[in-house]
């Protein structure tokens, strides 16, 4: 950041420099994966206190409600936050996640444990969105997929060490006991909010008259790069959610590993973050579209070694084939996402919010419906699964390379020298 701009930006903004920022973004993403993964070993014991059969999908609906919510929710804080700017949504968002958090503790059915969580949803999509916002206010072009890469490389680890931090509590207490763990994880994270400066200025908010939500919204749906990548966006979502709902019956079941699932669920997740690692380096040196084109074409030969996998072994593998399939596959997932999301956004940053919004509202709820299709067609293999992640993956690499990156802008190849810190935060590294 120049002198000049050092000296523009307000003195609040100056208290949080560039890693605190991404670790807080980070943080903020992660309340959606905490709040997923901590609680995948309770499934057998939701099966059994709800009266579900042992290989019951019925409790992937605990996941797939709450991306409903999530994706809901979204349409809601992104207009919100283009109005009062960023904070005051997402502290009403992590309020709405830490109540519903509490009445999960207490739901007496499975069905009104899945209202709870569709509530749930709706909170945490001020932190997944608004978080978005925030990134997208603060940066442009390669730094802004170099930024988005590091927020997911931190987050990725939730996974990592969500479902045996769940294990952990499920030995000393009853199942309920790891709604606990998203409850302090937010309350923790509105205490850090304090220390972060507002990233939209008050000259650039916009009114939330139904005309005016009508042309943010109208800038998004015009914008074809953006519904390319939202196209793309969905599928990956997609196969992620499917993966989740479906590790752990496929882990129990298909490989009568149960009582490994959270080490070979969180030893997995790694790769998870290895692929957003890689990705922030990568970025800064081919540069946004050659990363997004390579990407597409390596999630389609992930996807069909996953597949080919399953054909020839009946839809039983061993589970070291099966770990070396998904350790191929998982990297290019959190490479893709914030390349795509980048793209998605970079021409809209008059509307940061609600393209957060929209886009998140799209890739979260079509995702999770995505997903929820392939949870269904579970059949005591993994071919149903594997079929699945090929199909979404080619019309992934379809959207990117053919809607998304034959409409995209100048801005996507924008150098990182034309590209910098804005004046909210500071003093980065």
């Amino acid at each position: 950041m120049s002198a000049d701009a050092r000296a523009a930006a307000p003195a609040a903004a100056r208290v949080m420099r560039h890693r605190e920022f991404v670790a807080l973004m980070a943080a903020c993403q992660a309340m959606v994966a905490i709040s997923i993964d901590v609680m995948l070993p309770a499934f057998p014991d939701m099966r059994e206190e709800f009266g579900l059969a042992s290989d019951s999908t019925e409790t992937a609906w605990v996941i797939t409600a709450f991306f409903l919510g999530l994706a809901a929710g979204q349409l809601f804080y992104g207009p919100l936050s283009d109005r009062f700017g960023r904070k005051p949504p997402l502290y009403t968002g992590l309020g709405i996640m830490i109540v519903a958090a509490l009445a999960s503790v207490f739901a007496p059915t499975l069905g009104l444990l899945i209202v709870c969580r569709v509530v749930w949803g709706v909170g945490a999509a001020a932190p997944r969105s608004i978080a978005m916002a925030m990134i997208r206010d603060t940066f442009s072009g390669n730094l802004m997929a170099r930024t988005m890469s590091h927020v997911m490389s931190v987050f990725v680890l939730v996974p990592a060490f969500a479902p045996g931090m769940g294990s952990i509590v499920l030995v000393v207490l009853p199942w309920r006991a790891v709604f606990g763990i998203p409850l302090v994880a937010a309350a923790v994270v509105v205490l850090w909010l304090r220390r972060m400066p507002e990233t939209l200025p008050v000259d650039r908010r916009r009114s939330t008259s139904p005309r005016a939500l009508a042309e943010a919204a109208g800038a998004v749906v015009r914008t074809p790069q953006t519904i390319g990548f939202a196209i793309a966006l969905t599928c990956v979502f997609g196969l992620m959610t499917a993966y989740i709902g479906s590790s752990e019956i496929i882990i129990d079941e298909v490989f009568g590993r149960e009582d490994q699932f959270s080490l070979i669920f969180g030893v997995l997740a790694l790769f998870l973050a290895c692929g957003a690692f890689l990705n922030a380096r990568l970025v800064m040196r081919l540069g946004l579209t050659r990363m997004l084109r390579y990407s597409a074409c390596y999630l389609v030969g992930a996807a069909a070694f996953l597949a080919i996998v399953a054909a020839a072994t009946g839809g039983t593998p061993p589970l070291l084939l099966f770990g070396l399939a998904m350790a191929v596959l998982l990297p290019v997932v959190t490479a893709t996402t914030p390349n795509a999301n980048t793209a998605a956004m970079m021409p809209l940053p008059h509307v940061a919010g609600m393209a957060a919004a929209l886009l998140g509202t799209v890739a979260t709820g079509g995702g999770a419906l995505l997903g929820s299709v392939i949870d269904a067609r579970y059949d005591g293999t993994i071919t149903p699964f594997a079929n699945g992640v090929l199909v979404y993956s080619c019309i992934a690499a379809l959207s990117i390379l053919v809607l998304g990156l034959r409409t995209a802008r100048r801005s996507l190849v924008a150098t990182p020298d034309a590209e910098g810190h804005l004046d909210l935060v500071p003093g980065g590294d």
